[in-house]
């Protein structure tokens, strides 16, 4: 009997730290989905990264992802610790993790965020009633901003893309569908009011081919959202080093652009429902 105990107690003493790290692991996986080009999201978050690592006296890993999806499975995967998604990828992700997956915090801008339409100047297309019969492109599948919203508004204008445009593509990212309507690959496309923002101000679109000819009214969108195992004590410190960070700091300045921001907000999980009602009515989730 003594012996059974005792082979008992090793075998929960083995196990009991390898659960302890699960919750705080060694090296914390950040990602985010890739809605700007690879060598961009590297430059964006890379530095993040580094800055959580200080705050938290902790190992911090930028880990690139393919697609949207692989943060969703990566999060439920236990391969993934925290990720910046999108309204719609934050939705997927809770769903997926039978909503343990746990929003923290979301930019300012994120409250109100917004998409934009663009088209060719001169080329007729002046409002979305416009779109009918022209060839379309929205950005990820998955994408909030890029293809869920815009195809949200679009519904309530009484078109239907797959029937009233002549083609409906997908660029994959924000950026690539700048660069498509540019192009002129396509006529008119969707994308985020910040990457546009960044792409006209970095002067990497030509505002004589391409420019926005109608904007969204305001949804919520991108945040921060952690796994829900993760140690509990570690998401609140999560929290704090993003709401700590001051646009008058020069330090803490240089990250906060890098995520077009002056300020990080505290996430209600509430505020996402709109965004999962929007999914549902758009056929892409049931």
């Amino acid at each position: 009997m003594r012996i059974l105990i005792s082979v008992l107690a090793l075998l929960l003493f083995a196990v009991a730290p390898r659960a302890w790290a699960a919750d705080v692991p060694d090296v914390l996986r950040v990602s985010a989905i890739p809605d700007e080009n690879p060598n961009e999201l590297l430059s964006i978050y890379t530095p993040f990264a580094e800055y959580l690592a200080k705050e938290l006296r902790l190992k911090v890993q930028f880990t690139p992802v393919v697609d949207y999806a692989a943060t969703v499975e990566g999060l439920a995967a236990r391969k993934l610790d925290l990720v910046w998604y999108g309204g719609f990828t934050s939705v997927q992700a809770v769903r997926r993790t039978n909503g343990t997956a746990k929003r923290l915090v979301l930019r300012q801008e994120d409250a109100e965020f917004k998409s934009v339409f663009i088209a060719k100047p001169g080329s007729g297309i002046n409002s979305l009633a416009d779109l009918k019969g022209k060839t379309f492109a929205f950005g990820s599948v998955s994408s909030t901003s890029g293809h869920l919203m815009p195809r949200s508004f679009i519904l309530k204008a009484n078109l239907n893309p797959e029937k009233d445009f002549k083609q409906v593509a997908y660029s994959g990212a924000h950026d690539a569908t700048a660069l498509w309507v540019e192009s002129g690959k396509v006529d008119a496309g969707a994308l985020n009011f910040l990457v546009w923002d960044k792409l006209v101000q970095t002067k990497k679109v030509d505002l004589t081919k391409v420019n926005v000819f109608w904007t969204t009214p305001p949804y919520v969108d991108y945040v921060w959202t952690a796994r829900g195992d993760l140690d509990k004590g570690l998401q609140e410190r999560i929290a704090a080093a993003f709401l700590k960070l001051d646009y008058g700091n020069p330090e803490h300045k240089r990250l906060l652009d890098l995520h077009r921001t002056k300020k990080y907000i505290k996430a209600t999980d509430e505020e996402w429902k709109g965004i999962e009602e929007a999914a549902v009515a758009a056929g892409l989730l049931k």
